[in-house]
């Protein structure tokens, strides 16, 4: 039997689909420079609101999109073109399981 204090101790957050995040917060949760993230804007791959750096404000779904495309270029050696078209027809196939009612994990 597992002693309860040898158990790993799982860290998350939670966000709520109304919630920003700054440009601070992403770079944070994700573990990477802002460079990182304003390159991911330049490319498309990310879309802030607000006029400069210091107003940009991420949508959550932000968070998923940096995070794998973070994978992609480290795991696969993506540029950041292939990464934007990856990520495109990565939501393009959510999209069209949700429209299908296609349920992951049965």
């Amino acid at each position: 039997m597992i002693k309860k204090e040898h158990l790993p101790v799982l860290e998350g957050l939670v966000l709520e689909e109304e919630y920003s995040l700054t440009l601070r917060q992403l770079c944070r949760i994700c573990t990477v420079q802002s460079e990182h993230i304003l390159e991911l804007v330049e490319e498309g791959i990310i879309e802030p609101r607000g006029a400069g750096r210091e107003q940009y404000r991420f949508h959550t779904d932000s968070l998923r999109r940096v995070q794998v495309s973070c994978r992609l270029q480290r795991d696969l050696g993506v540029n950041l073109a292939g990464v934007a078209l990856a990520l495109d027809l990565l939501d393009e196939i959510e999209q069209l399981r949700n429209r299908i009612g296609f349920k992951t994990g049965d």
